[in-house]
C-alpha cells in the first residue's frame, strides 16, 4: 500500500510574497512554545522565536527563506538568518553571544563564514516525511558557495527537534545554560 507521501505534491521554493510570509507566520504561531500544550511539546516539538512580517521580508532580502508547499499552502519553512541580524531579535542576542564562544575543528566559530538556522518548522500534518532534512538541503544548495557552516541552537527539552537535526547531519558543537533553559548549539558543514 503506498504511503501518504505518494499522494502529496510537495514543492520547495524561496518565499517571495506577502502571502507566503504570512503563512510562515501562521505556522510559526501554531507551533510556538506558547501554543503547543506542555504535555505535547516532547513529542511534537515547538519553536521559540517569533518574527514579524517586516523582519521576514528583511531576512528574505538578504538570504533565501526556503518553504515547502503542498496544494498552495506553506507546510514547512527554513529561515536563514545572516549574522547582520544578530541584534534585530532581542531574544536571540544571548544565542549569538554563545556562538562567539564556540570552536569547531580548532577554530573559533566566528572565523568561519556561517549562516544561522533562524528557525525551521514543519506542519504537524506533514511530519515524519523527512521535510526538515529537505528544507535544510534546499537551503544548503542555495548557500553553500557563500557559507561554510549552518549553525543553530535547540533547547535541550525539544527532543524531537534535536533528534531531527542530528538525523539531518547536524552535530553537537556545544551546550550552555542561560539561567532558565539548557541549550544545544548544533552545526552542519556546507
Amino acid at each position: 500500500m503506498p504511503g501518504r507521501e505518494d499522494n502529496l505534491k510537495i514543492n520547495f521554493k524561496i518565499a517571495s510574497t506577502d502571502h507566503e510570509f504570512e503563512q510562515i507566520l501562521t505556522l510559526q504561531r501554531n507551533n510556538h512554545l506558547t501554543a503547543v500544550q506542555e504535555m505535547n511539546q516532547e513529542n511534537q516539538g515547538f519553536v521559540f522565536a517569533q518574527h514579524t512580517l517586516e523582519l521576514l521580508k528583511e531576512m528574505a532580502a538578504e538570504e533565501p527563506q526556503v518553504i515547502a508547499i503542498n496544494q498552495g499552502q506553506v507546510i514547512g519553512y527554513n529561515l536563514a538568518m545572516p549574522l547582520a541580524f544578530r541584534n534585530k531579535i532581542p531574544s536571540l542576542i544571548p544565542m549569538f553571544k554563545e556562538f562567539d564562544k564556540v570552536s569547531y575543528k580548532g577554530k573559533a566559530l566566528n572565523e568561519y563564514r556561517y549562516i544561522v538556522g533562524g528557525q525551521v518548522c514543519v506542519s504537524s500534518d506533514f511530519r515524519g516525511l523527512g521535510l526538515l532534512n529537505r528544507l535544510y538541503t534546499e537551503t544548503k544548495n542555495l548557500l553553500k558557495d557563500r557559507y561554510e557552516l549552518c549553525v543553530t541552537e535547540i533547547v535541550s527539552r525539544n527532543l524531537v527537534s534535536m533528534k531531527s537535526h542530528l538525523k539531518a547531519g547536524f552535530i553537537l558543537a556545544s551546550s550552555y545554560h542561560d539561567g532558565s533553559e539548557h541549550w544545544n548549539i548544533v552545526l552542519q558543514e556546507y
